[in-house]
């Protein structure tokens, strides 16, 4: 069903149906957070803002990245998951009829649906000397506003919020959502005094009714006329826009406005700019080093807050994808600190301030969730090269891993897939030749590791190449390093494990010579790290368990799965000791929403299994909607709710620095609470039409014993043994890297999981 519209003349009335229908919206926004009683922001030691205070956080349409901006669903939920004193942000425009509402977009074509409720009230306006054509908020009456419903402006974010809310004037925010401050922002005060509309008188008119703390504008005229209304009990702050036009009530390009700060500081005693007037990004999107423009507003008396913050923009690749790390930059990680940031998602400013700003970069305990590198620091660095475990192991992981391959002169080597076209160049260079089809691996053309020598592989013109697991979307990753790194040896990676301040290593998948390796390294002979197999064939554990191996065995199960029968998981029990899963397995989930949480979690537990989950994205399309696109609000619904013994990740960088964040213990703040499962779908459930909610899905299946039991190995066959052949009496298990191509095949076929 549609929302209980909220009405008054003026603007300021209201009625029992919309207050009903807000106490029920808040019932329901509560459950995203579990219910969490509000937290007061914990405040790191020191901060360079202009007065020492903590950056403030201002909700831009309240919680825009997942509501319609300026929605009561917005506006609520923000003040809801944020810091206490989060300011809501209100871009004010004017109706026919003189009433301010708020709405992000002087063309409501862009937010709501009234192109299609008026159709016939389609206009063309020049706009900051911009011609547009859409429909416009000054040729509608407040009334008529309120037969209109918001809609989410950005394509990368749900629709099915859209068409419940109505819109809200400003009157109405401050008497519905009573927020403890609401910042205003009058971006076109000259175009509706074009068209006879007075912008000053309205906004002068409900000061007393409304919490304003702060109006901006990027017109120097506005705040000038209104001024002397407001000193004393509301902040000014000129905002720059994003790029370098004029303002049209001085006709001063906004260029040299920014060289006189201290003109400026008489007239506001703020600003606002974009991030890029801050850190500049070269133009294939890496950061240049930052401007003194904070300092410079600091030096003039100026507070400076920074604005174009999304979680789910492409913001540039040093981030590695993360908006929290993003934030860092402009709050203490940069030698600098803006008095404020304004965003689409407040959760994540919040989380920045209060838990990861000036953290102690002392080592941390290897403590759980344990972090498992995936292909080592693959987030930022072509898979299982020297420079992708380097940076795995700088980044703070626990475990680094190694992906096992054999060569065709049975050289051991770490990489990610058993097909060089998925992961090297190698249709570039002089080996792409070599393409074949061999059904048991895959029913397409490829180019396998046991084609080349290690001599092959190691050419200076075969090079790695970094995965990029949603280019699809135009998420690439760290392209400057698209083909760096060395590949590596599986020797050399037991070497360099030994040296680093590790808990341990995980081999993915293993051939027969293994254990010699790891024997030959002294892994067989020492304590202080943790050698760990995995593989999704039982048969291999199976051997290794039978072998009476010294190292801990982990299975991968199955994708897809949502449960598990107590007789497979005692059949799993006799050969290992931890399971890996996807992390999707813990939910079932709708067209990007969490549904509900699966029993698999519990049903592992129960069996006093070890729990890992795979693999962890930082990009923000990875992540289902309930984690608001932040990489850190998906880590601590594992870590907290789930309470799985380690996490699996790209990125280790991102899931180390959630571990030291200092909003640990009872008294977290409501923005580190964990999500509640299933409380967006409640939400729409509650408020929205039957063909806007996520459609049912099936029970997900149960793994069963038919699926662990696998048959034991083929016989390896001698080189050069026609198909079919026994391995003579005796061979020794290197004998397997000797083998003939098509047996050579099935013994990587049953041991590598990368093949299926």
């Amino acid at each position: 069903m549609r929302s209980s519209r909220v009405r008054g003349g003026g603007g300021g009335g209201g009625g029992g149906e919309a207050a009903a229908f807000l106490a029920a919206l808040l019932c329901g926004l509560l459950l995203l957070l579990g219910a969490a009683d509000a937290q007061g922001i914990r405040r790191p030691s020191a901060y360079k803002t202009l007065r020492g205070d903590a950056p403030l956080v201002i909700a831009q349409g309240g919680f825009s990245g997942v509501f319609p901006d300026s929605s009561q669903a917005a506006f609520a939920f923000a003040l809801l998951a944020s810091a206490p004193d989060t300011s809501v942000w209100c871009d004010v425009q004017l109706t026919k009829d003189g009433v301010g509402i708020c709405l992000r977009d002087i063309n409501m074509a862009n937010c709501t649906n009234a192109a299609t409720a008026y159709p016939a009230k389609k206009k063309k306006y020049v706009i900051d000397g911009v011609p547009k054509t859409g429909h416009f908020s000054l040729d509608f009456t407040y009334s008529e506003v309120q037969n209109t419903y918001l809609t989410q402006g950005f394509y990368s974010r749900t629709d099915r919020f859209d068409s419940i809310y109505n819109i809200f004037s400003v009157t109405d925010l401050q008497s519905y959502i009573k927020p403890p401050s609401v910042w205003l922002n009058v971006q076109h005060d000259a175009f509706y005094s074009q068209h006879g509309l007075n912008m000053r008188r309205y906004i002068v008119s409900i000061l007393k009714s409304v919490s304003v703390k702060y109006i901006s504008s990027p017109e120097i005229g506005f705040l000038k006329s209104i001024s002397k209304r407001v000193r004393g009990r509301t902040k000014l702050v000129f905002r720059f826009p994003d790029n370098f036009l004029s303002d049209p009530s001085t006709n001063q390009t906004y260029s040299s406005l920014s060289k006189n700060l201290t003109f400026i500081k008489t007239i506001a005693s703020g600003i606002m700019v974009p991030k890029s007037y801050i850190w500049p990004v070269t133009n294939d999107n890496y950061l240049l080093p930052p401007t003194p423009f904070v300092q410079d507003a600091h030096r003039a008396g100026l507070e400076i807050y920074a604005s174009d913050f999304a979680n789910d923009r492409i913001i540039p690749y040093n981030y590695s994808y993360d908006p929290l790390q993003e934030y860092l930059s402009f709050i203490s990680d940069g030698g600098f600190s803006v008095d404020g940031v304004l965003t689409d998602y407040p959760i994540t400013a919040s989380e920045a301030i209060g838990c990861f700003a000036n953290l102690n970069e002392s080592k941390a305990d290897h403590g759980k969730p344990l972090i498992i590198s995936h292909n080592g620091a693959s987030g930022d660095y072509p898979d299982c090269t020297d420079l992708a475990y380097q940076n795995a192991i700088k980044d703070g992981a626990d475990v680094i891993d190694c992906a096992l391959q054999v060569t065709k002169d049975g050289v051991l080597i770490c990489m990610s897939s058993i097909n060089l076209l998925e992961t090297t160049n190698v249709q570039r260079t002089p080996f792409s030749t070599l393409t074949s089809v061999i059904p048991e691996i895959k029913s397409t053309a490829g180019i396998y590791t046991f084609n080349l020598t290690w001599n092959n592989i190691s050419d200076s013109s075969l090079k790695p190449k970094i995965s990029s697991p949603l280019s699809s979307y135009y998420l690439v990753r760290n392209p400057r390093y698209t083909n760096n790194g060395k590949f590596v040896k599986f020797s050399d990676f037991l070497e360099y494990g030994k040296d680093q301040d590790l808990s341990g290593i995980m081999i993915i998948d293993v051939l027969e010579s293994l254990t010699t390796a790891l024997n030959d390294a002294g892994y067989n002979n020492q304590t202080t790290k943790e050698v760990m197999i995995q593989s999704t064939d039982s048969a291999v554990l199976v051997k290794l368990k039978q072998q009476k191996a010294k190292y801990k065995l982990v299975y991968t199960l199955p994708q897809g799965i949502g449960d598990a029968s107590p007789s497979s998981l005692a059949d799993v029990k006799e050969f290992a000791e931890a399971v890996v899963v996807d992390r999707n397995s813990f939910f079932a989930i709708s067209l990007q929403f969490i549904i509900n949480q699966t029993s698999l979690v519990k049903d592992l537990r129960s069996a006093g299994l070890t729990v890992y989950a795979q693999v962890f994205r930082n990009e923000f399309l990875s992540q289902p909607w309930d984690f608001f696109s932040d990489e850190t609000v998906e880590i601590n619904s594992y870590a907290q709710s789930l309470k799985v013994d380690g996490l699996i990740t790209d990125f280790p960088k991102t899931v180390r620095r959630y571990k030291r964040n200092s909003c640990t213990g009872k008294d977290k703040p409501a923005y580190m609470e964990t999500v509640d499962v299933g409380g967006l779908v409640q939400l729409l459930q509650r408020n929205a039409a039957p063909e806007a909610q996520p459609p049912a899905v099936a029970p997900m299946p149960e793994l069963n014993e038919t699926e662990v039991q696998q048959p034991p190995f083929p016989p390896v066959a001698p080189k050069n043994a026609p198909p079919g052949a026994a391995a003579p009496p005796g061979s020794s298990p290197s004998d397997a890297h000797t083998t003939a191509v098509s047996t050579c095949i099935l013994l990587v076929a049953a041991c590598a999981a990368l093949l299926l």
